[in-house]
């Protein structure tokens, strides 16, 4: 119990911190005080260290209860792994182009997949042991791939939704749009994030089809979770390829990117909570 109130502590304070992240970055944003931004973003990187030792102590935990896995084999654990991909992606991103007002449309995705542990129905976060399905390395490899794509994704989705403002004011007003980032900037980096996410989020579906052929016999059975998988990927492909053979970009590609997120959304929650499969479990 000890171990346990320790790891669910190093979890919390995080959450906590990227909820004061937003707000900071949020108080950036409309007094542009520089000093206020790096404290925001040195608080952030301090999070995802607190975090990181979170997710360690997790780990270590399971071993504690003679179970032994990597963390992410439920709900709990996913959402918990979901904010830490978050932010380490945001970050990297913020730190290549120095836009920290997209801070203000990511960091709640971090706070909320943390806060949803507590907060939806039936997410328990005893460590208990795997059932069959899930011993195995396909485990970690799959999952681990899966949402540092869907991470990326988050972080485009915030970015597309900051375009579509800036670009609306843009058309309204010049000047009431100067403490936002210019169109084609946000573009690249709506453009770059999915760059990032696509590699992962293909990775995770042939490592899946790999480990359904390991767990069920059959590479892939049309199961709701594998389906909403390949419609996501289908989603994203499409946006590469429209990018490179049609050169989309600005508001047909944010909206296409907001598009592609909401299948994301759907595929992690809507198929373990409204359609039942072999991925209910997760």
């Amino acid at each position: 119990m000890v171990s346990f109130l320790s790891s669910q502590t190093f979890f919390n304070i995080p959450m906590a911190i990227y909820l004061i992240c937003f707000l900071g970055y949020l108080i950036f944003t409309a007094s542009r005080n520089k000093i206020l931004g790096i404290l925001s973003t040195s608080l952030l990187i301090i999070g995802l260290i607190i975090h990181s030792a979170g997710l360690i102590l997790r780990w270590l935990e399971t071993h504690q209860t003679g179970y032994g896995y990597v963390p992410l084999s439920n709900m709990y654990e996913s959402l918990i792994f979901f904010s830490w991909t978050i932010v380490l992606i945001y970050l990297i991103i913020e730190f290549k182009y120095q836009q920290k007002i997209i801070g203000v449309f990511v960091t709640p995705f971090a706070f909320l997949a943390i806060a949803l542990t507590s907060i939806v129905p039936g997410i328990d976060a005893k460590i208990t042991p795997l059932m069959p399905a899930l011993q195995s390395n396909w485990l970690t490899i799959h999952v681990t791939t899966c949402f540092f794509g869907y991470a990326s994704f988050a972080v485009s989705f915030g970015v597309s939704i900051l375009y579509l403002i800036r670009d609306r004011k843009s058309g309204q007003n010049e000047g009431g749009s100067k403490w936002l980032p210019s169109t084609p900037i946000l573009d690249e980096i709506n453009y770059k994030a999915i760059v990032i996410g696509f590699p992962m989020l293909t990775l995770g579906v042939i490592t899946g089809a790999a480990w359904a052929n390991y767990a069920w016999g059959s590479y892939w059975s049309w199961d709701p979770k594998e389906t909403w998988s390949l419609i996501t990927w289908f989603i994203y492909a499409a946006f590469l390829h429209a990018r490179f053979t049609r050169d989309w970009k600005g508001r047909k590609a944010a909206i296409l990117s907001m598009v592609g997120f909401a299948a994301v959304i759907f595929t992690y929650f809507g198929v373990n909570y409204i359609i039942s499969g072999l991925h209910s479990y997760a």
